[in-house]
């Protein structure tokens, strides 16, 4: 994993201790490290804390950088990767088995960011934002690796690491590195869609948008018979972290029996957007009495055909980072 181009006039000052270089070779790679401990720790909050940590340790230990050939942005993501590791140490949590239901640290990652870990000059190949490295369900299935062997997968199949780099930043041997990613990549193929290569676009396609832009109706019209008409037989619904799973359309009926029937909180309005390489729509609800239309929840959508799959919610408080507003005009 080598930096592109010749010497780096930056990087060598931030290798020969400027404070300020640094800060902007930090700055330079920020986005595409925190996909990148994002895909590891499925949450955007924590991998924002990975990445404040590794840098830090990254500018105290930068004479070993110098020292290993100057290769800072290889080095940054080695640091990453073994933080996020310390993390997964740290929290201790059970292995799961199957559903995002069981991953209640999931969180969403917006497209508009994803795009701009992309638009990098010097940031790393496209494999980086394709959706089958970034979707949900895949995120999912890394959660149930374990801590080295997901960090050994995703080095090797997602950034292009040769078997001697990957040793490398885990600290141990070529042949303990190969070993990881071949019982991983076992374990996900038992674990994802046989369809997965149907995610190889990087950006939702027309029929995708046309089937979101049906969902956002129905969810502004409150028809439940349209809804249902978007889904497939077995879709399945879950709200991390929230325990609960729905699957199939009784399940999907009686949701929304609850949100568009005669015992409703009020009504929704709907505006669409991008998460993970998926379409999602943030829905609004206005409350009887209300005068404004307040953000409520945030809706991932997979896809299979041309009906909705699978529904992952999430809470209002990512609005935000989606560039949703907090509320919507009442008329």
């Amino acid at each position: 994993m080598s930096d592109p181009g010749g010497p780096d006039p930056v990087v060598a000052a931030a290798l020969a201790g400027d404070d300020q270089a640094f800060a902007a070779v930090a700055q330079r790679h920020h986005r595409e490290l925190h996909v990148h401990c994002y895909r590891m720790l499925a949450s955007y909050e924590e991998a924002e804390d990975a990445v404040q940590e590794a840098l830090l340790r990254a500018w105290s230990h930068r004479a070993r950088i110098a020292a290993g050939g100057g290769n800072l942005r290889a080095w940054l993501y080695r640091v990453c990767t073994n933080v996020c590791l310390d993390q997964i140490r740290r929290r201790r949590r059970r292995p799961i088995t199957g559903t995002a239901a069981e991953v209640a640290w999931l969180q969403p990652y917006p497209d508009a960011l994803l795009d701009e870990a992309a638009a990098a000059d010097d940031g790393p190949d496209a494999t980086v934002i394709d959706r089958e490295t970034i979707e949900l369900t895949f995120l999912v299935a890394l959660q149930a690796l374990p801590p080295r062997q997901r960090a050994a997968l995703i080095a090797r199949d997602v950034l292009g690491w040769s078997a001697v780099e990957t040793a490398e930043a885990l600290e141990t041997t070529v042949a303990a590195a190969n070993s990881a990613v071949q019982r991983a990549r076992a374990t996900l193929q038992q674990r994802l869609p046989e369809r997965r290569a149907d995610w190889s676009a990087p950006e939702v396609g027309a029929a995708e948008r046309d089937l979101l832009a049906r969902f956002v109706r129905a969810n502004d019209e409150g028809d439940a018979a349209l809804a249902l008409a978007c889904a497939t037989e077995d879709i399945r619904i879950t709200m991390p972290p929230a325990p609960a799973v729905f699957t199939g359309l009784d399940d999907l009926r009686t949701l929304l029996e609850r949100a568009f029937g005669p015992e409703r909180e009020g009504d929704w309005r709907a505006l669409p957007t991008r998460a993970n390489r998926l379409p999602a729509a943030g829905s609004y609800l206005r409350r009887p009495g209300d005068t404004r239309f307040r953000a409520f929840k945030l809706d991932v959508i997979r896809v299979e055909g041309e009906r909705i799959a699978e529904i992952t919610t999430f809470g209002w408080s990512h609005f935000a980072r989606f560039g949703l507003p907090p509320e919507l005009p009442g008329v």
